[in-house]
């Protein structure tokens, strides 16, 4: 018996009880079972992505060959979801191994690109839907070392990349669907090739689980694992990659791996920002910088660096953390819009990331000029001004708060700022001239009691 199946059979009867509703007091419910074996750590595992705020997402694979075209028609969809779109079938898709061979990635460049936008994190669709894996897998040859002309593992030195640099790696999963191997989950009708017809739990046992083992054994520290689209997950089969999750004590995980989202660290709302965050649950949001996640070569309806910003702004003053998406090219290469805006955002951090790692929500309700995200050490409070409308007649006015405040400063340069007051309440005087034309951060130092109408 190999040290892994020892460890899993030891998992695996740590892990006897069901993750079905429970039977009037007979069970534990699925939550109370994930908390004590997987989750018990929740809070020490999430300190190091609680402080990082900001993440990138890579959507990278087979399918950025045809780049959202198929047989000459543009996709209305975004790019990843092709194979499903047109059901192409098995055979047919998988010819585009052939023409996949990104020989200009580098991944020092990536990781450099993510840390000079300020982001703590990535996370790369190791597998993605199309089944087709972007590591040197064992368990299937559709990978990128063995089925294409390639035959290096980007997921290898990505990984390399990132202990050097020193940023947190994840990968994205695609446990259930899977429109390659037969077995695997497809959503919206789903299969429409008889080569993918098949047992989804003998597809799991011999792809999916041994596959995950391979990303958490083969790679060195992995701080997350990002599931997604949970079709026809049952709790059985949300069982098989529970005892996966302790071969890397510190991962974290997110909440897509069952149907019932009754497993994972944290929550995933997708190209939306909740309109008062997630109170009480980690949560994050992942978006695209245009309209797709894997690369479309027309698409070109790109986010402004401002709108980029200011959701990066608004997740934080809501508590949350903002997975921003890139999607790399067939050559390897991000597209030259997502580099310029990540350059954009970068400078900016440089400058205003005090004020986005380690905080948490606004204590207000609403700001008519922008957002305020804060940190709490002892007895002293520091909330943190992002003002995206900058006042013209040079007052800011800070609805509702009573507390005293200590100083008022700008981020940028350090300026200190005279305290008043007015019948809306306290106000800062400022200076004519915005620091910065997206967002200006003040910093205002609260001793006591935060107090707030």
């Amino acid at each position: 018996m190999t040290t892994f199946s020892r460890l899993l059979a030891a998992c695996v009867s740590m892990l006897t009880l069901p993750l079905t509703a429970p039977a009037a007091d007979t069970a534990e419910t699925p939550e109370v079972v994930w908390q004590r074996e997987c989750g018990a750590t929740h809070d020490q595992r999430m300190e190091w992505w609680r402080e990082a705020r900001f993440g990138m997402f890579i959507h990278w694979g087979v399918y950025s060959v045809p780049a959202g075209v198929w047989k000459g028609e543009q996709s209305k969809h975004i790019g990843e979801w092709l194979m499903l779109d047109y059901k192409i079938p098995v055979a047919e898709y998988a010819e585009l191994t052939k023409r996949f061979n990104p020989t200009k990635f580098k991944a020092d460049d990536f990781v450099a690109l993510a840390k000079g936008a300020g982001m703590k994190y990535i996370v790369i669709t190791a597998k993605h839907h199309d089944g087709f894996a972007m590591f040197h897998s064992k368990a299937s040859s559709y990978n990128i070392y063995d089925a294409t002309p390639f035959k290096r593992d980007p997921l290898k030195e990505l990984a390399e990349a990132c202990r050097k640099q020193g940023m947190h790696l994840g990968f994205y999963y695609s446990q259930a669907q899977d429109w390659h191997h037969p077995g695997g989950a497809a959503a919206k009708g789903g299969h429409w090739d008889p080569a993918q017809d098949g047992s989804m739990d003998e597809y799991i046992e011999k792809i999916a689980v041994p596959q995950v083992e391979e990303l958490l054994s083969n790679y060195g520290d992995v701080s997350t694992i990002w599931w997604d689209t949970p079709v026809d997950m049952t709790p059985q089969r949300v069982q098989k990659f529970l005892p996966l999750l302790k071969l890397q004590p510190k991962l974290i995980t997110n909440n897509r791996l069952d149907k019932d989202k009754l497993t994972g660290d944290f929550s995933t709302p997708e190209q939306k920002i909740p309109a008062t965050g997630i109170p009480g649950k980690d949560w994050e949001t992942c978006m695209t910088m245009n309209t797709t996640w894997g690369f479309k070569s027309f698409d070109d309806k790109w986010k402004s660096t401002e709108t980029l910003l200011h959701n990066l702004i608004d997740i934080a003053s809501k508590g949350g953390n903002y997975l921003l998406n890139v999607g790399p090219t067939s050559e390897g290469l991000i597209p030259e819009p997502s580099i310029e805006r990540l350059h954009q955002i970068g400078r900016w951090m440089k400058v205003n990331g005090e004020a986005i790692y380690g905080t948490t929500a606004s204590p207000f309700k609403a700001l008519p000029w922008g957002r305020c995200t804060k940190k709490v050490s002892g007895n002293s409070t520091t909330l943190y001004l992002h003002v995206f409308d900058w006042p013209a007649e040079g007052k800011l006015t800070i609805p509702g708060l009573k507390s005293k405040i200590d100083s008022a400063t700008l981020l940028a340069g350090g300026k200190k700022l005279s305290v008043g007051s007015n019948p809306e309440g306290q106000s800062i005087a400022i200076p004519a001239q915005a620091p910065d034309p997206i967002s200006s951060t003040i910093v205002l130092k609260v001793m006591g009691p935060l107090e707030i109408d």
